[in-house]
């Protein structure tokens, strides 16, 4: 059976590199028999803000209106709006979920920021039972393809920007690690805007020969939920704990024990 593949694609500018970026990840996938669609957050007038209107009909509590607990209950009634109940069908039926958009302010945009915000509703996407490696996800895919502003030198654990594994922690443990996803290594584009065009090119065709077998990749590490005791707030386990004693490395970027950071934990699958 052919994958099926969900780009979510938020740039303004049919002319930007990320546009390019997303144009080649569709011919691809295409040329391999997979079914590419595409949710172009920006030409869809996607609303970004979480609110009441999300949901149609009247809310349970809206005095002390809790958007998560609301939202859980509309989808389970069928109340939520159209455009969150489209792309939840989306995400439902994708193999693979691509999300491609420049990095601003070290996170994603606020239209794509808005799009995990509505779209991965609890029940839908988590539940507190449902999360992590036991998450409704387990068996989808989902990586994010994005360019940066700053040369890959100033992400560096030396560079003035920072480590970028630390800045992906929140994005890929916390959004699609969380939701059960299988998380890709990322596509990182370092500062397209500042390379000559035969730097624009290679990175192009970098990406489309990555994309060949992108589906047959092995995914990130990400210490599983049964490592944590939950009757103890979710810590780590002493036998997980032990189990890393004498390990230069912490586990992962976030549950790190103290240690060191693992080195590209967060961008490159096996390490």
């Amino acid at each position: 059976m052919a994958s099926k593949v969900l780009i979510v694609y938020a740039h303004q500018s049919a002319g930007s590199f990320s546009a390019a970026a997303k144009d080649a990840a569709v011919e691809v996938l295409k040329s391999q028999g997979c079914s590419v669609e595409v949710s172009d957050l920006y030409a869809m007038k996607f609303k970004a803000t979480a609110t009441a209107e999300d949901i149609t009909g009247e809310v349970k509590n809206a005095e002390h209106f809790c958007y998560a607990e609301e939202t859980k209950v509309a989808w389970e009634e069928g109340r939520l709006c159209a455009d969150i109940t489209e792309e939840q069908r989306k995400v439902k039926e994708a193999d693979l979920i691509v999300f491609q958009f420049p990095m601003y302010w070290f996170s994603v945009p606020a239209i794509l920021k808005g799009w995990f915000d509505r779209v991965l509703t609890q029940g839908f996407a988590y539940t507190q039972e449902k999360r992590y490696s036991q998450g409704i996800f387990e068996k989808k895919k989902a990586m994010l393809s994005f360019t940066t502003g700053s040369m890959e030198t100033e992400f560096s654990p030396n560079g003035i920007n920072g480590d970028m594994n630390v800045t992906l922690w929140p994005l890929q443990n916390g959004i699609l690690h969380y939701c059960g996803f299988q998380v890709l290594a990322p596509q990182i584009f370092w500062a397209p805007a500042l390379a000559p065009p035969k730097c624009r090119t290679y990175m192009l065709e970098g990406w489309r020969t990555r994309l060949q077998d992108v589906l047959k990749e092995k995914p990130l590490s990400f210490t599983p939920m049964c490592c944590f005791d939950s009757e103890k707030g979710f810590q780590l386990k002493p036998e997980a704990i032990e189990k890393y004693a004498n390990k230069e490395f912490g586990l992962t970027v976030g549950i790190h024990i103290g240690r060191p950071l693992p080195p590209n934990s967060q961008m490159k699958a096996g390490v």
